[in-house]
């Protein structure tokens, strides 16, 4: 059978190429009423009350629930219950279907769900041994109002609002959703797949569409919809100051890679699946069939592939970051990384901030996809195999050698193969873990400064590098390709070529090497027998 090489594969194979925001969802809400001071404010000051009570939020949230059942008898608008365990992805695609109309509202949903709204308790002052009431944050049950809509320019989306105090709203679009109304606007065909596109007659103007989806097109559909849906503040009190805001709660960043032929991708995954079990990490990495993750499940799942059924896809966590990688319908490959705390980067949450979450998640993409590409083509000139080899000296510091073979070096090598798809990179501590497990020693038993002695010689062998400003380091290209080579040699040929040549191995006399050896050994006693130097 011919091997398939995954760089072949993602540079000959690739008929549609395309990256963008995948599902957004937001959070809006009014800045003011998220602390307790902010709420006596707004009720003292704006609504002329006393005393700030949740006996003064319960009014507002009945006339706010009253007006979701008024505007839903007015636009003949269906208010669904959802029941327990009830999807409610079915509901919306099976009312999809029907519609018909430009836009519009197809449902309302109604669940209870747990939120985080404010409560007030009875403190007693230091002071005067008085009573007063304080307000606290917590969590309640209410219900939940989902507004499932369908937008002429974004097409599906929803809005949940919280019929409890502040009112809080959520709201989750779709960038691909968003592209193909662009796409059928502009008169350019395409064919779609589920969340994604298959096949478009103008790829470039595709990718522009993508990325002219910015802050301020996704600000004005929610405004849009704010301004035309039922809102739990008056007209008054936003006029008063009460201006929403957006918050990310989590994005995705999609990178779809669309095969010519369905047979290429599937190649391409089966590669991508065995560069993944057998890259010397077997304690990051399994392989699962129907088979439920829990909190409750021993070990470590850091990197892993998952199979449900027989569509693989392989999952990397790193923080609140996840990047998952799967074969999409049978002919495209989707990297997507999701962001669930933008604070991970040193980044805020608002709104005006998706410009800087965008090049994180699309780099984290490209950079799964190119150490994808070096695990398969990661030889080594013989200059770099003895510079790495050898001890360096790089301004007036000298590294010690890191030798291939050497116990720890080859921790370290290993070690590094965890962290090459990392977006933010690693830290001392939290590879010193994975080197101490793999060289067999407790934590405590390779401690700190073992481990900034190596980060020290690996920096100067330019194998990784300090991010600017922080006690982070990231793996450089050079590093990627020597852990790879160094992890995959020792990996694949000399542990597994060893292990044959020993009768020990239970399987080592049913191998190719084993058998080649042992015919080399025999000729070897008949030459010297011939030749009268036989022992």
């Amino acid at each position: 059978m011919i091997e398939h090489r995954v760089r072949e594969l993602l540079e000959d194979k690739v008929e549609l190429d395309i990256e963008g925001i995948d599902r957004l969802y937001l959070n809006a809400y009014q800045p003011r009423l998220q602390t307790g001071g902010g709420v006596v404010g707004f009720f003292r000051e704006h609504r002329g009350a006393v005393v700030a009570s949740t006996s003064l939020m319960g009014p507002m949230s009945k006339a706010f629930v009253a007006d979701i059942h008024r505007f839903a008898n007015t636009e003949g608008i269906e208010i669904v219950q959802f029941e327990r365990g009830q999807r409610k992805d079915d509901e919306t695609q099976r009312r999809l279907k029907q519609f018909r109309a430009g836009e519009g509202v197809l449902y309302i949903g109604v669940a209870q769900e747990k939120f985080a709204g404010l409560r007030v308790r009875k403190k007693i002052s230091a002071h005067t041994g008085t009573t007063f009431p304080w307000l606290y944050r917590s969590t309640v049950m209410c219900n939940q109002y989902d507004f499932y809509v369908v937008d002429e320019d974004f097409g599906p989306l929803f809005i949940k609002f919280s019929s409890y105090f502040p009112d809080t709203a959520r709201v989750c679009l779709n960038g691909h959703e968003y592209a193909k109304r662009q796409l059928q606007k502009s008169g350019i065909a395409f064919e779609g797949l589920d969340n994604g596109i298959r096949t478009c007659a103008d790829p470039q103007r595709l990718q522009q569409i993508l990325d002219d989806l910015d802050e301020d097109r996704i600000e004005a559909v929610v405004r849009t919809w704010f301004a035309r849906l039922p809102h739990p503040f008056t007209a008054a009190d936003r006029a008063a100051g009460d201006r929403d805001e957006r918050s990310i709660l989590q994005a995705e960043f999609a990178r779809t890679q669309v095969f010519e032929r369905p047979l290429a991708g599937r190649h391409l995954f089966e590669e991508i699946i065995r560069e993944n079990l057998d890259l010397g990490r077997p304690e990051q990495v399994s392989l699962i069939f129907e088979r439920r993750i829990t909190k409750r499940t021993p070990g470590r799942f850091r990197t892993r592939v998952i199979t449900q059924g027989v569509t693989p896809s392989l999952h990397i966590r790193d923080k609140s970051t996840k990047i998952k990688q799967y074969f999409k319908e049978e002919r495209a490959l989707r990297t997507e990384t999701t962001i669930n705390n933008s604070r991970d980067f040193a980044v805020g949450r608002r709104l005006h901030n998706l410009p800087a979450l965008r090049a994180i998640g699309f780099a984290a993409n490209r950079r799964v996809l190119e150490v994808e590409k070096i695990s398969q083509d990661c030889q080594l000139g013989e200059a770099v195999f003895d510079q790495v080899n050898r001890p360096q000296v790089v301004d007036g510091q000298r590294a010690s050698a890191l030798a291939f073979g050497d116990a720890r070096a080859m921790a370290l090598f290993q070690a590094l193969c965890l962290f090459v798809l990392m977006p933010e990179g690693f830290r001392n501590a939290t590879l010193r873990q994975s080197v101490a497990e793999l060289m067999g020693e407790a934590p405590e038993g390779y401690g700190p400064g073992r481990m900034t002695y190596d980060l020290r010689r690996l920096r100067l062998h330019g194998l990784i590098k300090r991010i600017p400003h922080t006690h982070r380091y990231e793996v450089t290209a050079l590093g990627k390709r020597v852990c790879l080579f160094f992890t995959k040699v020792n990996a694949r040929v000399i542990r597994p070529g060893l292990s044959q040549l020993f009768d020990g191995c239970p399987k080592a006399p049913n191998r190719p090497l084993a058998a080649a050896i042992k015919q080399f050994d025999r000729s070897r006693e008949q030459l010297f027998a011939e030749a009268k130097l036989a022992a």
